[in-house]
């Protein structure tokens, strides 16, 4: 289970996120980026952030800490935006905390040099949820002390919108080519290998295990929660072992235009025979094209 704390103070709200979250103090003197169950996405974007933000983590990769938060709205009553004040009305109870990261940036793709690896690793990662919200033009990751670091998941496997289609949904391949790692040569060979014995079917029950059981509740074709949670684990398990065959990375075409700029790709594609140095020169350009560093 997801460690429980109390929001103590309303802090701001982040306008960037379509969701509205908020950052918020809580009782553990944490703080934290909160995301609200009253929002007009709903709670199964919660229960998103919770399976594969912890999923991510389990697997290796930086995703911050989640944490439950329960709200008492009247700590939002100074807040003079009243969209902002109806969102915490409608949204009094457990809601979800992330770790706030104190002095990051936005990930930068000219700024921020990835490795092949890594690359390959939030690639197949991606892949394996479906993450349709990583792109060149909404990267969602941040660059604190010198790492990148995943967020916002909330857009991932889009089959549980639909349970009936669920297993059909979660067999089609995954298009990275506009993927903010895209252009760095992502290894997902290497980064299948690795990662892909490690999804069991005990690690997901475990992952599942941690969404609250007022987030499942309702479900329709669901009698209890544990059977919900069943039904996340099954595409998944099914989806880790071969994913790494479906993913496409390709070229532009007339019907689909929108892969990463040519002045993204063109400064930072290693060429298909680049040493380490190339790709040293090339993050050194970028690097003095935003006129500082990390």
């Amino acid at each position: 289970m997801l460690t429980e704390v109390t929001a103590t103070r309303y802090v701001t709200p982040l306008r960037e996120g379509g969701s509205l979250p908020g950052i918020v103090e809580a009782d553990d003197l944490g703080t934290y980026v909160m995301k609200f169950t009253g929002a007009g996405q709903g709670r199964k974007t919660l229960v998103a952030e919770v399976v594969c933000g912890e999923l991510g983590r389990r697997l290796g990769l930086r995703v911050p800490e989640l944490v439950t938060i329960q709200l008492d709205p009247v700590i939002g009553l100074a807040e003079p935006d009243q969209e902002v004040q109806e969102l915490l009305k409608a949204s009094a109870g457990l809601n979800l905390g992330m770790d706030y990261l104190p002095g990051s940036l936005g990930f930068d793709p000219l700024a921020y040099e990835v490795g092949a690896a890594e690359a390959g690793r939030v690639v197949w990662f991606d892949a394996l949820i479906n993450n349709v919200d990583r792109s060149w033009r909404n990267p969602n990751m941040l660059v604190w002390h010198g790492d990148p670091w995943l967020i916002d998941h909330g857009a991932t496997m889009i089959w549980h919108h639909n349970w009936p289609g669920a297993q059909a949904s979660a067999a089609k391949p995954y298009n990275a080519s506009d993927h903010v790692l895209a252009p760095f040569g992502p290894d997902i060979a290497t980064a299948a290998a690795e990662l892909a014995p490690l999804v069991t079917e005990e690690l997901l029950t475990e992952v599942t295990a941690a969404v609250p059981d007022e987030w499942l509740a309702g479900e329709p074709g669901f009698e209890t929660a544990d059977q919900l949670r069943r039904a996340y684990v099954e595409p998944l398990l099914a989806r880790a072992g071969s994913i790494h065959e479906r993913i496409v990375l390709e070229a532009p075409t007339k019907t689909r235009p929108s892969q990463a700029p040519g002045w993204l790709t063109g400064r930072l594609s290693p060429r298909p025979n680049s040493t380490e140095k190339d790709r040293d020169v090339q993050a050194g350009a970028a690097h003095d094209s935003k006129g500082g560093g990390r």
